[in-house]
């Protein structure tokens, strides 16, 4: 029983790394798709270049997303980008992101998911988020003044970001999460990365306004079903209002 439950709790880690790397190359090709396939014009695309090298995915892998996304492979990239809005369980507001070929199955594997919260229309609840630029990164030097950066780098806001919150900022660095306008992400990311810091992420995101009072129990239930919608393989990103 002992040998048999360890290759199965190897099949699941296997398995759960197959995962990371699929969502990796997928947003390699996503981003090349929304932004073009120059990595030093797109910023989006060298942070996920940048993930996808740190989880060992291999280069020829990376290229092929990256001309895929872009059309300049033969295999050009037919995914579609679909945004789903609901509510997790305790009244959560939730948005989606979804990059699919086939809109019909990832539909109804949500509408599935969504059974334990609930799943509205257009509209239904995107008022309640700020649709922004998001770039995160981090610096070396622990003492950096995030605020001065943000500033320098267009940001209209910034919060600490610690190795804790996010496993990319390693420990000792200065981690900051810096929102901008949608249009300025780029522009942020690149005067970052020519300032010594290290781009992790670099998109457009939705913030939530207000975050509803939860308690342990509720936590856990709103972080289960968050983590079945990032478990979907069509899934890209998951905006909640839980902090």
């Amino acid at each position: 029983m002992g040998r048999q439950w360890l290759h199965a709790k190897r099949a699941i880690v296997n398995l759960k790394k197959g995962q990371v790397v699929q969502k990796l190359v997928k947003e390699i090709t996503v981003a090349a798709k929304l932004g073009g396939g120059d990595l030093d014009a797109n910023a989006r695309l060298h942070a996920a270049v940048e993930k996808a090298k740190k989880a060992s995915v291999t280069r020829e892998v990376i290229q092929r997303a990256v001309a895929k996304g872009a059309g300049t492979g033969g295999d050009s990239a037919s995914l579609e980008h679909v945004v789903y809005e609901g509510y997790a369980p305790h009244k959560v507001p939730v948005i989606v992101e979804v990059m699919t070929d086939n809109h019909n199955r990832s539909a109804g594997d949500l509408r599935v998911l969504f059974k334990k919260g609930v799943m509205g229309g257009a509209g239904s609840n995107k008022f309640l988020f700020d649709h922004v630029g998001i770039v995160e990164a981090h610096h070396p030097d622990a003492a950096s003044d995030l605020e001065a950066a943000g500033i320098e780098a267009g940001a209209n806001e910034f919060e600490p970001l610690s190795h804790a919150q996010n496993d990319d900022v390693p420990e000792g660095h200065a981690g900051a999460r810096f929102l901008t306008d949608r249009t300025a992400v780029h522009a942020a990311a690149s005067w970052l990365k020519q300032n010594g810091w290290a781009v992790i992420t670099a998109e457009l995101g939705y913030i939530a306004k207000t975050y509803p009072d939860l308690d342990d129990t509720q936590r856990v239930e709103v972080g289960e079903f968050l983590q079945a919608l990032e478990d979907n393989d069509d899934v890209q990103r998951v905006w909640a209002a839980v902090k």
